[in-house]
């Protein structure tokens, strides 16, 4: 995983993007951080953009659907 902290959050923010992300400068990647009780998302290509702010629980549940782990344990998503 990389490293990027961001100066001028109300709490610096250690954001992580998956080794298994491309380094080209063009790739479509999202970048995580671990704060107190939320987990949040934006895209890496651009960081100034909007966030996801997630719980712990809503956060594993996305990365299980994501996954495609929540279809095959019988779980759906709504409208889906």
């Amino acid at each position: 995983m990389t490293r990027h902290p961001v100066v001028g959050d109300h709490y610096a923010l250690e954001w992580f993007k998956s080794s298994y992300s491309s380094s080209e400068p063009d790739s479509s990647c999202v970048e995580i951080a671990a704060a107190p009780q939320t987990v949040h998302v934006r895209d890496s290509k651009d960081v100034a953009g909007g966030r996801l702010r997630l719980t712990p629980d809503a956060w594993t549940q996305f990365v299980a659907y994501a996954s495609g782990q929540a279809l095959t344990r019988g779980h759906r998503c709504a409208g889906r």
